[in-house]
């Protein structure tokens, strides 16, 4: 009987759910990552009109608690001292650059891999912390910066779900399957965790009182 892994102790690229094989994980990365980079250059924009105006009205200001304007005011639109759109500015290139390099046929070592893992885990940290100060702390909702949170978190599942496969992190075969199985999954149980959070935070103004 044949293994169903390769001398390298990652799994055969048929006997992985077909995102994580090379080309479909390459434009998964291309085309997630330049979303996410998208928004995190506008932001970047609308960050320098409010250097320039600190009273404009961005593009992203719809009211009173959905103003990317009202959270780029704030310390914590800053936390290394730049806007925090920098971040996703530099970080998703690095995504979509891995996709084109897998796009074209190229593969990078295991410290690459292990590298790109700690960067989406530090991101996905962030993007954790950004949640909860903007719905538990301010109470202000940044359309462009949920543009990004909605990207980083199928991101960072299937990035970690591609690495366990191609053995870059050692896991028991048994708890990749479960990942391979439940990726999907995973991503749209954090995706009702977040919306429903802000339904509730904010439900007095989404559903207001008559009373």
């Amino acid at each position: 009987m044949s293994s169903s892994k390769n001398p390298t102790g990652s799994r055969t690229e048929t006997a992985m759910p077909a995102l994580v094989r090379d080309r479909p994980f390459g434009w998964f990365l291309v085309i997630a990552g330049g979303i996410a980079w998208l928004a995190s250059f506008i932001l970047v924009l609308e960050r320098l009109k409010l250097y320039s105006d600190p009273n404009a009205t961005i593009s992203c200001d719809v009211n009173a608690w959905i103003s990317c304007g009202e959270v780029m005011k704030t310390q914590q639109a800053a936390i290394l001292g730049f806007p925090n759109p920098f971040i996703g500015v530099v970080g998703f290139v690095v995504v979509i650059t891995t996709g084109m390099v897998l796009l074209a046929g190229a593969r990078m070592g295991r410290w690459y891999w292990l590298g790109l893992q700690l960067g989406i885990t530090a991101g996905m940290a962030l993007v954790g912390w950004f949640w909860f100060t903007a719905v538990y702390t301010l109470a202000l909702l940044c359309p462009y910066c949920m543009v990004v949170w909605t990207l980083v978190i199928p991101l960072f599942v299937w990035i970690t779900v591609r690495n366990l496969n191609h053995g870059v992190i050692p896991a028991p075969p048994a708890l990749t399957k479960v990942l391979n199985e439940w990726a999907w999954v995973i991503v749209g149980l954090i995706y009702l965790g977040t919306l429903a959070s802000i339904f509730f935070k904010f439900m007095a103004l989404i559903i207001p009182s008559n009373a």
